[in-house]
């Protein structure tokens, strides 16, 4: 159908495409940087199929506004990222990083899909879940290659099905706890996972960032994520279940010259709690036991102050780029009324 033919994008489209192509500037300017530190030639090669995926879809979407009129997001540039900065990170964080970037692609897309109405853009999401469903698989191929990958806990086989019997069965406050179901072990594992690699980019950016309040955030986040790392491991090991290990080794010992701009490293992290938010909301939604979920909620609590702390942080230095919004009428009118 041709473009001319088709509705103008709704607002679920427009917000899809517009998060899309900042997210898909922010990784193809850290990947320009990956690419130039990565020395493991497999490792390369993901990165690579990564970096292009990002180029393309920043490709289509800008042809996209452009055909439907629609001011393209700034973004990042050049200006974003110093290639020739000294290594920050180990070629295992790059590889766990694209990994983490695949899985997250794949969650974002099949939420955009499922909001498209137009043929166009159904298909161009359909298409990029189908891109980064290609690179997820390809980072674990190469994590197993290399036995770099961390694998959910497998748990005993029953020997017959059961039903629930007595209400204790959601509670965990009191008394004496069950044991957690497949389901909630292998959030609070994958949770784990997400906030160790997290504190392995938030521990990176803190020795670079060349603004001090930009570092302290930094710091603030290591913390809350470490703590809540901690909350999720206890809850494991209530259960006897295998803790995942942490990511502080993934980052170099690099402290003079950023690789990122500090612009850069806001968005990267207020995006990141936001992710998070995510999926402790679905993991609070997945789970029976009481005490569990308000864990979950609490976390999520934190990281909202948190998260609203670096929002303030990037409007006072101008570093964070409005999306597409209704017009304001009451401004309108206000402006018509001062010309006359």
């Amino acid at each position: 159908m041709p473009m001319e033919n088709q509705k103008s994008l709704t607002s679920a489209e427009l917000s899809q495409l517009w998060g899309s192509y900042m997210n898909a500037s922010l990784i193809n300017t850290v990947l320009t940087y990956f690419l130039e530190k990565s020395e493991d030639e497999e490792i390369v090669q993901v990165i690579k199929e990564a970096h292009t995926l990002s180029e393309s879809t920043l490709q289509s979407i800008a042809n996209i506004f452009e055909q439907e009129g629609e001011p393209l997001p700034v973004a990042f540039t050049d200006e974003d990222v110093n290639p020739e900065a000294p290594r920050l990170y180990t070629d295992n964080f790059f590889l766990q990083y694209i990994n983490q970037l695949g899985m997250l692609g794949m969650t974002a897309t099949t939420a955009a899909i499922s909001m498209a109405t137009r043929k166009d853009i159904y298909r161009f999401f359909s298409e990029l879940y189908h891109s980064f469903n290609v690179l997820h698989e390809n980072s674990v191929s190469v994590l197993l290659s290399k036995g770099l990958l961390t694998v959910p806990p497998t748990i005993p086989t029953l020997d017959t099905v059961d039903f629930v019997k007595k209400q204790n069965f959601l509670t965990g406050w009191f008394g004496e706890r069950r044991p957690l179901l497949a389901q909630e072990i292998a959030l609070l594992f994958t949770n784990i996972q997400r906030n160790a690699l997290g504190t392995a980019v938030l521990i990176g950016f803190s020795q670079v960032a060349k603004s001090k309040e930009v570092r302290k955030y930094m710091l603030r986040g290591i913390d809350i994520a470490k703590k809540q790392v901690n909350v999720f491991s206890e809850l494991l090991e209530g259960s006897d279940v295998p803790v995942p290990m942490g990511g502080d080794a993934m980052v170099t010992n690099s402290n003079e010259v950023s690789p990122f701009s500090d612009k850069l490293m806001m968005y990267h992290t207020t995006g990141m709690i936001v992710q998070g938010i995510g999926f402790y909301g679905f993991s609070i939604s997945t789970n029976t036991r009481r005490d569990i979920a308000a864990a979950y909620t609490r976390l999520t609590g934190e990281i909202l102050l948190y998260a609203e702390d670096g929002a303030n942080m990037m409007i006072e230095n101008e570093w964070l780029e409005e999306p597409p919004r209704m017009v304001d009428r009451e401004e309108l009118a206000n402006t018509r009324n001062r010309k006359e």
